[in-house]
């Protein structure tokens, strides 16, 4: 009972195999019927879908590959017949097609190597021979490739075999051996159109252009949109000097296929050949479209924009031909003669045009930092020609971009009171700038803020705990200021004045107990001043019904007229306890004052400081000698 088990288990196996070769079978008619019908993407879909049912089965590959072929996916199908080969190693049809499409895709030393495996399996192969002839001659063993379209002709004397005899012909040169075939080829099949074509050249180099014209005339009779017929066609009028004509008829192949670049390619030239050069340049614009990376078209596009003087295009053709084509010596000779040629056709007498970045001078003076001994000097040379640039007698490098010439030097000012810059272009015109050096201020900016309230040692007195903070100051400097920030926020303010005000918003403090304050000057001279925040005023009650309440306390002991006191320090303490119950938003200690600096402070500094932050009630406590006069009381400075 076992082993009957395990014989209806085989049976039923190959029975389900039978019945996947059966669907595949079905598939590649199905697929075969789309081929008949030129619907070749619904082929291949079907094809595939037989080769994911069977994928052993090599007709499924080899009827894709035909679909794929006739789509012009010629790698498809060069994959698919690989695919085929390997479930029949041994089979002549696969070799044969695999060689074929090697012959297709250009690949001759493959095809070869193929196309002898079919001679070695059937030597009488009748179709295999003259697909080695196109090989040969794809390879140039133009001798072997007549030998073999002997053996083709010994097979089968038809019109294909004879036509491949006459190309063999034309690649050596023989055109009487080549006519001839050729000749007899259109007698055996008068449908025939390669022959014809190959015909036409003939007659032309044998100036046989009536006998030519009617070749072409013949096979447009028979199929009006024949673009081979046009293309033969339009050389014979072009060996008539008949440009007209010639153009109409590659105009005719360009409306049978819009998308076939070599079209725009031949009417190009024939443009050019009719002195339409701008009509050139059109089509071989177009041609680039779609072949971008062909130099032969920028060649010839470059030579038209030459018959038009737009030089600058040429030479940005002839550029791009080494670019596309960096080893072929052909094109690098036809560059340098190009550019021999324009080199000449753009001399000019124009110096070049020399613009400072940076510095900017002024009056042809630059200013230089005191004590710098270096400077970097940026900017831009102009001219129709390559340029070179010196300053102060050394080259410097400028690199081309757009157009326009830029440079950046880091030149050495030790001991200089001028410079020299002078441009130099391909057809030595000059150019000469000189500058005077002047040396400038190297003092550093100093920065003062002034709001909110700010002491002498670089303690800012917060009176809210916002977490944006407005900040105004002053900065004294010799010059100019370039830029202000605080705390990384760019301050506002006069660019022109000297010692401007400024104001910092939206400066963020929060988690901070610093901020930094940079100055620069526009001489590059710079100040980084920290400040600690105090945040002490900020934190007391915001409903004191004093409102914003300031006390200043005012401890003067070292006089130098009167006896120094010891008393002040401590009622000050003791004022500053006091205090401590009640809700002061800002306190100032001064210390030691002159008659001229509390005369300041209170007449000015103060009262500024109370008014920008809002003040709303004030305390002066002064600890120090004092006296009346006529009942008015009166401080005592040290």
């Amino acid at each position: 009972m076992k082993k009957r088990g395990i014989i209806i288990v085989f049976l039923l196996t190959g029975l389900a195999f039978a019945a996947y070769s059966q669907n595949a079978k079905q598939m590649i008619k199905a697929g075969q019927k789309f081929m008949a019908g030129q619907k070749y993407e619904a082929a291949v879909e079907q094809f595939t879908r037989a080769i994911d049912v069977d994928p052993n089965i090599a007709d499924g590959y080899m009827a894709r590959a035909a679909a794929y072929e006739a789509l012009l996916k010629f790698n498809e199908a060069h994959a698919d017949l690989e695919k085929a080969l390997v479930f029949a190693p041994k089979n002549a049809e696969v070799l044969y097609r695999l060689g074929k499409m090697c012959n297709l895709m250009g690949r001759y030393d493959e095809a070869i190597v193929h196309l002898n495996r079919v001679t070695a399996i059937d030597k009488r192969h009748k179709t295999v021979y003259p697909e080695k002839v196109i090989t040969l001659m794809g390879l140039g063993r133009h001798d072997q490739a007549l030998r073999t379209s002997d053996t083709a002709l010994l097979l089968k004397t038809d019109a294909n075999n004879l036509y491949y005899r006459g190309l063999v012909y034309l690649k050596l040169n023989n055109d009487i051996l080549a006519k001839k075939e050729l000749e007899k080829s259109i007698a055996k099949d008068k449908n025939l159109m390669a022959p014809r074509i190959a015909l036409v050249d003939v007659l032309i180099r044998e100036g046989k252009v009536g006998e030519a014209l009617g070749q072409c005339n013949t096979m447009l009779s028979r199929d009006d949109k024949n673009t081979a017929a046009y293309t033969a066609r339009s050389k014979v009028y072009v060996a008539s000097m008949d440009f007209p004509n010639a153009i109409n008829d590659i105009s005719k192949n360009i409306v049978i296929e819009p998308d076939n670049p070599d079209h725009y390619l031949l009417r190009g030239q024939y443009y050019a050949q009719f002195s339409q050069h701008s009509n050139a340049v059109n089509d071989f614009s177009k041609y680039i479209t779609l072949v971008p990376d062909d130099y032969r078209a920028y060649f010839e596009r470059a030579k038209a924009y030459e018959e038009t003087m737009n030089y600058d295009r040429a030479i940005a053709d002839y550029q791009k031909i080494t670019e596309l084509s960096e080893f072929n010596m052909e094109a690098r000779k036809q560059l340098k003669e190009a550019e021999e040629r324009l080199f000449e056709l753009n001399r000019e007498t124009t110096p070049p045009e020399i613009n400072l970045v940076s510095p900017i001078p002024s009056e042809n003076i630059i200013n230089v930092r005191g004590d710098s001994n270096s400077m970097l000097i940026t900017g831009k040379i102009t001219d129709r020609s390559a340029v070179t640039l010196r300053i102060n007698d050394e080259e410097i490098q400028v690199a081309q971009k757009s157009g326009v010439f830029e440079f950046a030097a880091n030149v050495d000012v030790t001991g200089l009171n001028s410079i020299a810059l002078v441009a130099t272009d391909a057809y030595n015109n000059i150019k000469t700038m000189n500058f005077e050096l002047r040396r400038t201020e190297t003092n550093a900016p100093r920065i003062t803020i002034v709001a909110p309230y700010a002491s002498d040692n670089n303690v800012i007195y917060l009176d809210n705990n916002n977490q944006l903070q407005s900040f105004a100051g002053k900065i004294t400097d010799d010059s100019r200021l370039k830029e202000i920030i605080v705390g990384g926020v760019t301050a506002s303010y006069n660019r022109e004045a000297l010692n401007p005000t400024f104001n910092a918003a939206n400066v963020d403090v929060l988690n901070k107990n610093k901020i930094t304050v940079v100055a620069e000057d526009i001489y590059g001279n710079i100040t980084e001043t920290e400040f600690t925040l105090n945040r002490d005023a900020a934190n007391l009650a915001q409903d004191n019904p004093m409102g914003k309440t300031w006390a200043v306390f005012i401890e003067n002991s070292d006089y130098t007229t009167f006896a120094s006191l010891e008393g002040p320090t401590k009622d000050i303490n003791l004022m500053q306890r006091a205090l401590g119950n009640y809700q002061i938003h800002n306190i100032i200690h001064k210390t030691n004052m002159t008659k001229q600096e509390m005369e300041r402070f209170c007449s000015s500094e103060l009262r500024d400081q109370i008014r920008e932050n809002n003040g709303k009630s004030l305390m002066i406590w002064d600890a120090g000698h004092g006296k009346f006069i006529n009942d008015v009381g009166y401080w005592i400075p040290v």
